[in-house]
């Protein structure tokens, strides 16, 4: 089931992204500028957070599957802890952007920003909510399960950087 969540999330995602570039066709210049706006020291930094996130993730599941919950569970609240960073610093990204009147209503390019990155966002905070919940019983298919969800999520990111953030 778990599979089945994934690929769907990322079809979602994808459908997304495909309307961005397309709408973006349509005015580049005002994308460029509209980018320009953005935080990209910050999106850098949430970059080396869900990576490291997606690290952590992955020693979990070894961990349980060694049958070493404890060890599981540290690195599940390592791989979460960063997730909270990630959010805190997309939440301050979201703050500066209002507090400078910059909202969904700005420009389309905005209007797909908040709509991508909320949307990454909420996956960042189900998949926190998923280690603990997976981090409770440490079961090794349940460990497996909530980092497969986190490498998706960890994917995303790394297809959302380039389109919102880099590319021109």
């Amino acid at each position: 089931m778990m599979w089945l969540l994934i690929v769907s999330e990322l079809l979602v995602f994808g459908a997304g992204l495909a309307g961005f570039m397309a709408v973006r066709l349509s005015d580049p210049a005002g994308f460029a500028a509209a980018q320009d706006q953005l935080h990209r020291g910050a999106a850098g930094i949430n970059t080396l957070l869900l990576v490291s996130s997606g690290l952590f993730a992955a020693l979990a599941a070894r961990a349980a599957e060694a049958g070493r919950p404890p060890r599981a569970r540290l690195f599940l609240l390592l791989a979460a802890s960063l997730g909270i960073g990630f959010l805190l610093i997309k939440s301050s990204e979201y703050a500066d952007l209002m507090q400078r009147g910059i909202g969904t209503e700005t420009h389309s390019f905005f209007m797909f920003y908040y709509l991508l990155t909320g949307f990454h966002a909420a996956h960042v905070a189900a998949g926190i909510v998923l280690f603990g919940v997976v981090g409770w019983s440490c079961s090794p298919t349940g460990v497996e399960m909530g980092a497969a969800f986190w490498h998706m999520v960890d994917l995303v990111w790394i297809l959302l950087l380039p389109v919102i953030y880099l590319l021109r």
